[in-house]
């Protein structure tokens, strides 16, 4: 096989790609254990990770916001909640082409990649730069007679990573043979995935950066709230002796006063007592909780592009209208993921195990639009009432119901209006009914000149119609002996045959 190249050009190394490159440890420049950033983080601190991101410095930056989602939870559950919008759908893999090459390479990318046990992690791991603006994922591939493929996927920490200095465009992984400029990253070892949530440089572009600052007020905002609720909270306990008490007295009565909060039980004279004072509400505490709840709803704003389903304030028909994440979000967090699985993973497992083709198959994470099924119910039924004729199939598909097999046990469904000879007629192919009323139509003459001969002799010997009237009065009974006789065995077959009903 000629010498692969990568997406970008680069020769592939097929040696390296079974040893793992990024792996931190405990040694070396890559620790494992980063520190703490956002641990007494001021407004200054914060100005300074920020303006040091911005010149190529992202170690610091990265941290805090690994920080964030750890330390506030409203922040970590909105984030999550955008992530497993698209990680929790299963992917699908479309061939090139209808070829059966094509398809044979479309299904061994829906066996090791699509249906790969570590799938729904890779792809949280690449939303994982929803938060930092970017993301890496290093893939170890295990190789054997039949082929490659892919064994481990392993997040990439982004305060190992750097952006080369020419064009600020290259993600290098620091190194001990390179700690400030980073070596590239190795062809077909890594998934690298940008999101595109502002126009930009990817450092600049992350939730994290987005939420900073309103993440750093609350916490300012929660530690202010519980130095006051140490103070209001609690009853101001107030210990009370009486006259000729001693020095000696009041200091067992204040030790009693102040341990009682631990103890919460104390022994004293009966001259003595200990009093609490409940304190009133003091409108204080509304200003923490305000101030708390507008920037939970800031970074709701930010993560999700609402704030329905994460705070309060909405009623519950409100946000059952309302997805989690906005859909256009979330169809766009999966198309962009979707876009870097394909250029970083499936080509290169296609490359090595087929070699380089013209077009390659499709992985795709598509979102389907929510939809309030008690509306389309509503309308569907008000149109099928008006005369409007639905496809079964369609609205089985939009309720997400399949069609019942013969032997299922099923519920509702009525049975059809009886139809008219004319609609029967009409219905297009020859039924039994079709079939009686030709037989009948056959030998329709002979049955009908008993009962016609003497009219037709009458309009025969008339010359005007007024002479006609006359004869008619005149003809007496008729004979219908014969026409009776078919109509009889026609409605007795049709009878027999239970496909007629009154109309």
């Amino acid at each position: 096989m000629a010498q692969l190249l990568d997406a970008y050009g680069t020769p592939v190394q097929k040696r390296a790609l079974t040893q793992p490159q990024a792996r931190a440890g405990v040694t070396g420049i890559r620790q494992i254990w980063a520190g703490s950033v956002a641990s007494g983080l001021t407004p200054v601190r914060l100005a300074n990770i920020l303006r040091n991101c911005d010149d190529g410095d992202i170690h610091d930056y990265a941290v805090l916001a690994e920080e964030m989602e750890e330390r506030d939870p409203h922040y970590a559950s909105v984030l999550g909640t955008r992530k497993r919008a698209v990680s929790g759908v299963a992917p699908t893999v479309t061939a090139a082409s209808e070829s059966a090459r094509d398809e044979e390479i479309a299904d061994a990318v829906r066996r090791h990649i699509a249906g790969h046990d570590e799938f729904a992690d890779l792809v949280e791991d690449c939303l994982d730069g929803l938060g930092k603006g970017f993301a890496v994922v290093e893939i170890t591939w295990r190789t054997t007679a039949k082929g490659w493929y892919p064994d481990a996927f392993e997040w990439v920490h982004q305060r190992f990573l750097r952006f080369d200095r020419a064009t600020a465009r290259e993600i290098r992984l620091i190194d001990d043979t390179a700690p400030a400029e980073g070596i590239p990253l190795a062809p077909y070892k890594f998934i690298t995935h940008k999101p595109r949530l502002k126009s930009g440089h990817p450092s600049r572009g992350g939730l994290a950066r987005l939420a900073a600052f309103s993440w750093m007020c609350k916490a300012y905002t929660m530690k202010d709230w519980m130095a006051f609720a140490e103070i209001y909270g609690m009853p101001l306990r107030l210990g009370r002796y009486g006259p000729g008490a001693s020095a000696e007295d009041v200091e067992k009565l204040f030790t009693a006063v102040a341990n009682i909060g631990s103890d919460a039980a104390a022994v004293l004279p009966e001259s003595m007592r200990i009093d609490f004072e409940q304190v009133s509400g003091t409108q204080s505490e509304a200003v923490f909780e305000n101030l708390a709840r507008f920037t939970d709803e800031q970074v709701s704003k930010a993560v999700l592009g609402q704030t329905m389903t994460s705070d309060n304030g909405s009623s519950q028909a409100q946000a059952t209208v309302h997805n989690e994440v906005r859909h256009d979000i979330a169809a766009a967090d999966a198309r962009a993921v979707s876009g870097s699985i394909n250029r970083d993973l499936v080509r290169p497992f296609v490359d090595l195990n087929f070699g380089p083709q013209e077009d390659y198959p499709r992985l795709s994470i598509d979102l389907e639009q929510p939809e309030d099924i008690g509306t389309l119910m509503t309308h569907t039924n008000a149109a099928v009432k008006a005369g409007l004729r639905v496809k079964s199939a369609e609205l089985r598909r939009r309720l997400r119901l399949t069609d019942p097999d013969d032997d299922d046990e099923v519920i509702g469904g009525t049975a059809p209006a009886p139809q008219t000879r004319r609609e029967l007629n009409s219905a297009g192919p020859a039924d039994d009914l079709d079939e009686i009323e030709a037989e009948m139509l056959d030998g329709w003459e002979p049955v009908m000149d008993e009962t016609l001969a003497p009219i037709i002799a009458a309009i025969d010997r008339a010359e005007t119609l007024e002479d006609v009237l006359p004869l008619l009065d005149d003809l007496g009974p008729m004979e219908a002996g014969k026409l009776i006789e078919a109509l009889v065995q026609g409605a007795f077959k049709a009878r027999s045959l239970g496909d007629v009903k009154d109309d």
